[in-house]
């Protein structure tokens, strides 16, 4: 029965935490986006404290259940190895706690020196994000649109076009070898990677080690046949010893279930044996586990805008990224460098930005990190989806009001690019737009009276929304920009 609850559970947050990156219409966040922000590092970034110790406590209690129920890629590695035909067909094998600790070791200190990449990259529950959102969710918008088509025809409304593209191709590529070698290590061996490799598997490793409720072995009971380890997907089963390395297990209880001799339980209490019993040896790296759990905590303290805008008469030239000197994060990230430090690149956001305007970073240091850009849409003042799911706490609760009045950059005219000046024509499309009213038309000869007139910005007024870049007519670059602000400040 454990075995049955334990994946009834799992399968309920895979699947729930699997469409929290597919919706973007925002509705299965108002109901579940809490599953986002009780994954270990998220709630850690966030310094949810009452999380995290929730965490450490069910760890303390349980076992590793976090990483057998609650995590989606502990999940997704056990469905991958169930393809698997061949049965029993784990085994036994020592720890390699080298390369446990050095990748932890790695972890902390890129998460310390604020190199976001390495984070992101080590990080489970972002891994398994950046694949949904980059590989599964254009599937899922195509039927969407497939249904949006057949509802059209229908006169119905019940579904909308999204569109289809790829935000980024470096991290589309990343998503796509994460998704091979994980199926491979998985179909392989199982736990492989949550048990050398990820840093959060190694943490929760170092507290299972002292959990009340474990699987315990009845040595009177047990005939060495080995079938338990040959079902335990962490490798953790010694049956020639009649040890658990119980840093590795991860509460999956597929041995509870296939031992033929009941020799397998799992209790509270130690299963008194014939042999002169000896405790357990309190080693090193069981005295390490909380100086690691401190430090790592004490480290951290509406629908998209039409594309054409001349409603789809004429051919229109794509819109190619200016070249910014300072990158743009949302209104909440308070500045560049407290976003970096907290977002673990999940691409949570960038699913559920209903405008387009966030897009995986490029960039090295901020590799996979979402920054925005407005070829596709721009930022709407009266948006604030993005800060609402964020479970990291790299953008924080914005209301509306706040957010209109967040200076997150400014809008720079670039005179050579204006069709007011290359087709000598009226526009002022920029003006027009702006949401705060922060550019103004100047006439260019004044007193004349046929002189036209080119935009003035503002910059203590304008909170770099980019409505302006978005829906400027100059292709393929916009006429006026928006640069971004290292902090942001309220105007």
């Amino acid at each position: 029965m454990l075995r049955k609850f334990r994946i009834a559970l799992a399968t309920f947050f895979f699947v729930i935490i699997t469409l929290l990156f597919l919706d973007f219409t925002g509705t299965i966040h108002l109901w579940f986006g809490w599953m986002a922000k009780i994954q270990f590092l998220p709630a850690l970034l966030a310094v949810n404290i009452g999380v995290v110790v929730g965490l450490i406590l069910l760890t303390l209690l349980f076992g590793r259940v976090y990483c057998s129920i609650i995590c989606p890629l502990g999940v997704f590695q056990d469905i991958t190895s169930s393809f698997n035909k061949k049965k029993n067909h784990f085994s036994y094998s020592k720890a390699l706690s080298w390369l446990r600790y050095t990748m932890l070791g790695l972890f902390i200190v890129a998460f310390i020196a604020g190199i976001g990449s390495f984070v992101a990259l080590l990080e489970p529950y972002s891994a398994y994000g950046r694949m949904v959102s980059n590989l599964l969710a254009p599937l899922y918008q195509w039927v969407n649109n497939l249904f949006a088509l057949i509802a059209e025809r229908a006169d119905s409304y019940a579904f909308y076009h999204k569109e289809v593209w790829i935000k980024s191709i470096g991290t589309f590529s990343v998503a796509i070898i994460t998704l091979v070698v994980l199926m491979v290590l998985a179909w392989r061996n199982g736990r492989t990677y949550c048990n050398t490799i990820c840093p959060v598997g190694t943490i929760l490793g170092f507290v299972s080690r002292i959990s009340l409720f474990k699987v315990r072995i009845d040595t009177e009971k047990c005939n060495s046949c080995g079938l338990c380890a040959r079902n335990c997907k962490g490798s953790c089963i010694d049956p020639k010893s009649h040890k658990i390395d119980y840093s590795r297990c991860v509460s999956c209880y597929n041995c509870l279930e296939k031992c033929n001799k009941k020799a397998l339980i799992y209790s509270a209490k130690s299963i008194k044996q014939p042999k002169k019993g000896e405790e357990e040896k309190v080693d090193e790296s069981r005295r390490n586990m909380l100086a690691v759990s401190t430090a790592l905590i004490a480290s951290s303290t509406l629908k998209a805008q039409e594309t054409k805008v001349d409603g789809g008469l004429a051919f229109i030239e794509d819109k190619k990224i200016p070249n910014r000197l300072t990158p743009i994060v949302p209104a909440g990230g308070k500045s560049i460098r407290h976003f970096t430090l907290h977002c673990t690149a999940c691409q949570l956001c960038v699913s559920a930005c209903p405008n387009d305007v966030l897009r995986p970073s490029t960039t090295l240091l901020n590799f996979m990190q979402p920054e925005m850009s407005y070829e596709r849409g721009y930022c709407r003042p009266e948006c604030t989806r993005c800060s609402e799911i964020c479970p990291a706490g790299a953008i924080h609760l914005t209301t509306k009001e706040d957010k209109s009045s967040t200076q997150i950059g400014h809008a720079v005219w670039v005179e050579e690019n204006c069709v007011v000046l290359t087709d000598e024509v009226e526009c002022g499309n920029c003006a027009r737009h702006c949401p705060v009213g922060a550019i103004e038309m100047v006439e260019i000869n004044k007193g004349s009276l046929d002189s036209r007139t080119i935009p003035i910005v503002n910059i203590e007024r304008c909170i770099g929304c980019g409505a302006c870049e978005y829906l400027c007519p100059a292709r393929p670059f916009s006429a006026i920009y928006v640069e971004g602000h290292r902090a942001h400040k309220i105007v």
